[in-house]
């Protein structure tokens, strides 16, 4: 049920997936600063609906900003990497040489391949797929790449997604995660739930990013 169940319901009555409140607002909020401390969306949800900020504010357990804007802190923004969608764009938005750091096409592609190594590796390293903890995301190269993925479903709606430089910007936060909050054991470390949490997001981000699963 692992899966499902993560994002089937609001997590103690209160919406926490970028789907879940955009459900009850009327549209998809939109995430502000680095989450490295603090998740947060912030949305004008009210003042373009013409309620009141109070109203909606009590429904998504947020605070009513002197704008009129909703400010909304999500506890444990790492459940949102279940309810992540795959985007089909196409994987020639950059030429494939020179297959360096300097090539956006490159870093997308290869965190494409990093991705879909981490899924590989898992299974002969026996990670288990559940159960998902996603409060485990909490390092702050994990929370980076999250809050890029939390923009996925304003983009979506947009007339100007600008989805070249997001994938960069999601690839390069995936790139510093993978080296630096490893996804799964090193040397004789055996798996532990933060692998299968961080499997999981890798999981999450190879359905995002365009690219061949070996470079």
């Amino acid at each position: 049920m692992g899966r499902e169940t993560t994002v089937a319901t609001f997590q103690g009555g209160r919406p926490v997936t970028p789907e879940q409140l955009a459900e009850v607002l009327g549209e998809p909020p939109v995430p502000e600063g680095t989450w490295e401390r603090e998740a947060v969306y912030v949305s004008a949800a009210a003042l373009r609906r013409g309620v009141p900020p109070a109203s909606l504010a009590a429904r998504v357990s947020g605070e009513v900003l002197d704008n009129g804007f909703l400010r909304i802190v999500v506890d444990v923004p790492g459940v949102l990497v279940d309810s992540v969608e795959p985007l089909d764009v196409p994987e020639d938005l950059w030429p494939d040489f020179p297959r360096t750091w300097a090539n956006p096409g490159f870093v997308v592609r290869y965190g494409h391949a990093r991705a879909a190594a981490v899924q590989r590796w898992a299974r002969d390293l026996d990670v288990p797929a559940g159960p998902f903890h996603p409060e485990l995301l909490a390092d702050p190269r994990d929370r980076a790449v999250l809050r890029v993925l939390a923009e996925l479903p304003g983009r979506r709606l947009s007339r100007s997604p600008g989805w070249e430089p997001y994938l960069v910007r999601l690839a390069t936060a995936y790139h510093d995660a993978y080296e630096l909050a490893p996804p799964v054991p090193v040397g004789d470390d055996p798996p532990a739930p933060v692998h299968t949490a961080r499997v999981r997001l890798a999981a999450a981000v190879l359905k995002v990013l365009p690219g061949p699963e070996r470079l």
